[in-house]
């Protein structure tokens, strides 16, 4: 068997936020069968901002339009595609978003779902550790801006 090769990744996403009778939401995505519960994001392409594909990545899984507020973090991990016997390092650049309009109904094919939930329910659900830090970090900003 041949070594595997190493391939570089970088992609981004979003928190997309709103405040609704008190409570603030997060809108979460479903993969996998409607199994996996985790943040928006895909793959920046050639020339483009990860700002931009953020905000392209958002509308299209989960049909909302938003603004970015500010830059979460990032996050990285490797993940292993038998098919192509490639190993790749991922890079996800994730932004805090505000909600502007649209609805979750309007997500495209590459989900089985898009939801709002609860933040507290959006913690518990999400699926991956990656995703559950960021959700912890845009926590602690979405907090402190209702402060102001």
């Amino acid at each position: 068997m041949r070594p595997s090769t190493i391939k570089q990744q970088v992609s981004a996403g979003g928190v997309i936020f709103r405040q609704r009778d008190g409570v603030i939401e997060i809108c979460l995505i479903a993969t996998k069968g409607g199994t996996v519960w985790c943040l928006p994001k895909g793959i920046v392409d050639t020339g483009e901002r990860p700002e931009d594909t953020a905000l392209r990545e958002v509308k299209e899984e989960t049909g909302l339009e938003a603004e970015i507020i500010d830059k979460i973090g990032k996050i990285s991990y490797w993940y292993f595609m038998k098919d192509d016997n490639t190993k790749y390092h991922k890079t996800v650049h994730f932004y805090l978003m505000h909600y502007l309009k649209g609805s979750t109904d309007d997500h495209d094919w590459e989900v089985d779902d898009s939801r709002w939930y609860s933040l507290q329910e959006a913690e518990r659900l999400v699926s991956y550790k990656g995703d559950r830090e960021i959700l912890g970090k845009a926590k602690e900003m979405i907090l402190s801006r209702r402060q102001l």
